[in-house]
């Protein structure tokens, strides 16, 4: 699996054979999307609006988008922060604010391969924990970042629309 870092062209858009291909990874997760309600109609997500939340995930200090590729393939991304969102917060840790795998591929060991390697990619740079929010209507989300060790810390309201969420945190001690 290799994950590759989002990058626009020179002004900063991203192109169109690329983004089209990002946006039907999105269009296989309208289970996700009806759960978390971030696009109006979960079973028509547009490469526009696909751009749109992009911007927005990239637009955070910090962020970084990394596309996960298997055989060539698109088969997920996660997007990154390296700090809380919130400077007054006082969290040390980067965080995880999404992984999405194409649900065509579901249960194929993508998601774990693509935490593991986000979690290198932290630990290299000598960060200690991550940290992600999981939505609390998304219980199988929940289990499975437990299973690859993340344990509960809070309960929380996300900070951009208020829904309930779960944050876990995972120590990243030494090579995984």
């Amino acid at each position: 699996m290799i994950l590759e870092p989002l990058t626009g062209d020179d002004d900063g858009t991203l192109p169109g054979p690329l983004l089209t291909e990002i946006a039907a990874l999105y269009a296989t997760n309208h289970a996700f999307f009806e759960l978390s309600g971030d696009f109006p109609d979960p079973h028509r997500i547009t490469v526009e609006q696909v751009a749109a939340a992009l911007t927005d995930e990239l637009a955070h200090d910090g962020a970084e988008v990394l596309l996960a590729r298997s055989a060539g393939r698109l088969v997920g991304l996660a997007a990154t922060l390296a700090h809380h969102p919130d400077p007054a917060s006082g969290d040390p840790d980067p965080w995880i604010g999404l992984l999405l795998v194409d649900a065509t591929a579901h249960r194929a060991g993508h998601g774990t391969r693509i935490a593991a390697t986000v979690e290198d990619r932290f630990r290299t740079a000598g960060r200690t924990a991550l940290r992600l929010a999981v939505l609390d209507n998304n219980p199988g989300a929940r289990d499975f970042w437990a299973s690859r060790g993340y344990t509960f810390l809070r309960h929380a309201k996300d900070l951009e629309h208020g829904r309930d969420c779960t944050v876990m945190r995972k120590e990243l001690l030494g090579p995984e």
